[in-house]
C-alpha cells in the first residue's frame, strides 16, 4: 500500500508529512481491510499536523473521511462482504461497556479511539478499521461526494441537534467551510431561518446562495435575536459574538474540537438561561442519520479533488484559507 504518514507535527516548513510504500494489512478478528477510494481533508487534520492538537503516535497515517471498498474480512465479521461499499469516520471505536456507552452517548467513551489519531487513516490506498464502526453508505453518491459527508457532514448534523434548533427556528451559523455548507442544507430543509456570519465576503455571498436569509461579519449582529446557534469557527471570539445574538434560553453548539480560547464573558450575555455547549464527535446512530437523510434530502457538498500525493499541499490550501467547501484526496 501507498501511504502519507505524518511524522512530525509543526507549521509548514517545519511538518514532515512523508509517502511511503508499506505491506497492505491484515485485518484482525472482527476488522476490515478497505481499498480506499477517497478521503476528504478536515480541518482536525490539519489542527493534528500542525501540532494544534497533540499527535497520539507517531508516525500516524491522518485523514478519517474515508469511502472505499471491503477486500478482506477478519474472523468473526459479519454482514460485511467483499466488495461491499463502506465508510470510516472519526470515530474508530469504544469499550461498548462503560455507563456513557450504555446510555447511548458513545461519543463521551473515554476509552475511545479515533482514526488519523489513535489509528492509522485513510490518506492512503488501504486502511483497516474495525467492522461494527464501519459505515454503510447510501446509493446516490458518488465516492467522492461521499467522503465530505463522513465528519463534517455528520459533526454538523449533530452540532444541529445540541443546539435544540427546531423546525423553522432562527438559526445562527458562524464560519462558513465546509461543515457549515452541508449544515445549512440540513437546516433549510427543516425549514430554518438561516443567518451566517463569516469572515470572508465570498463566503457570505455562498452562504447567500446556498439559502441563508442574512449573512455579514463576525461583528455584525444578526437582525433578529436566535433560536439557536453553531460556532465552526475555532476561535474563542466568534463564540461570544454567538451568545450576545441569541434570543433568551437560546444554545449555541460550539462545533471544534480545539478553541483558542473563551474570552470573559459578562454574565448579562448568559442571563435568561442561555446556554454554551461543546459538540464532541458524534456517535454510529448520528452517522446513521444523518447519511439517511443525506441521501432524501439531497446534500449535495462543493469539493475540490486532489491527489493522494499532494496530501501536503491539501493542507496548506485549507491552512491558508484557499477551499471553498471540501478537499477531497483520490486514493484510487
Amino acid at each position: 500500500m501507498r501511504a502519507v504518514e505524518l511524522v512530525r507535527a509543526g507549521p509548514p516548513g517545519t511538518r514532515e508529512l512523508r509517502t511511503v510504500e508499506r505491506p497492505d494489512p491484515t485485518p484482525r478478528a472482527g476488522e476490515v481491510l478497505l481499498r480506499i477510494t477517497a478521503c476528504a481533508v478536515c480541518r482536525t487534520d490539519l489542527q493534528i499536523c500542525q501540532g494544534e492538537i497533540p499527535a497520539r503516535k507517531l508516525p500516524v497515517i491522518p485523514g478519517h473521511q474515508i469511502v472505499g471498498r471491503v477486500q478482506a474480512i477478519g474472523e468473526g465479521v459479519g454482514g460485511w462482504a467483499a466488495g461491499d461499499r463502506a465508510g470510516v469516520a472519526w470515530l474508530a471505536g469504544t469499550d461498548g461497556t462503560c455507563t456513557h456507552c450504555r446510555d447511548g452517548h458513545e461519543n463521551l467513551c473515554a476509552s475511545a479511539e479515533f482514526t488519523g489519531w489513535d489509528r492509522d487513516g485513510g490518506y492512503a490506498t488501504h486502511v483497516v478499521a474495525r467492522a461494527d464502526f464501519a459505515l454503510r453508505l447510501p446509493e446516490g453518491f458518488a465516492d467522492l461526494d461521499a467522503a465530505p459527508l463522513l465528519c463534517g457532514g455528520v459533526i454538523g448534523y449533530r452540532s444541529l441537534k445540541v443546539s435544540g434548533i427546531r423546525p423553522g427556528g432562527r438559526l445562527g451559523l458562524y464560519g462558513f467551510g465546509a461543515s457549515a455548507t452541508l449544515a445549512i442544507q440540513v437546516a433549510r430543509h427543516w425549514g430554518c431561518r438561516v443567518f451566517v456570519c463569516t469572515r470572508a465576503t465570498a463566503e457570505q455571498e455562498r452562504a447567500r446562495a446556498l439559502g441563508a436569509e442574512w449573512a455579514g461579519g463576525y461583528d455584525d449582529r444578526p437582525p433578529e435575536p436566535l433560536d439557536a446557534a453553531v460556532t465552526f469557527a475555532p476561535v474563542g471570539a466568534v463564540v461570544v459574538a454567538a451568545l450576545r445574538a441569541l434570543d433568551r434560553g437560546g444554545t449555541v453548539a460550539i462545533n471544534a474540537i480545539h478553541l483558542d480560547r473563551v474570552p470573559e464573558i459578562p454574565y448579562g450575555d448568559l442571563w435568561w438561561e442561555r446556554s454554551v455547549r461543546s459538540v464532541a464527535n458524534f456517535t454510529r446512530d448520528d452517522a446513521r442519520e444523518f447519511l439517511d437523510l443525506a441521501a432524501r434530502i439531497p446534500i449535495r457538498p462543493e469539493r475540490d479533488v486532489l491527489p493522494l500525493a499532494q496530501a501536503s499541499e491539501a493542507l496548506d490550501r485549507l491552512a491558508r484559507g484557499e477551499v471553498q467547501g471540501a478537499l477531497v484526496l483520490d486514493c484510487a
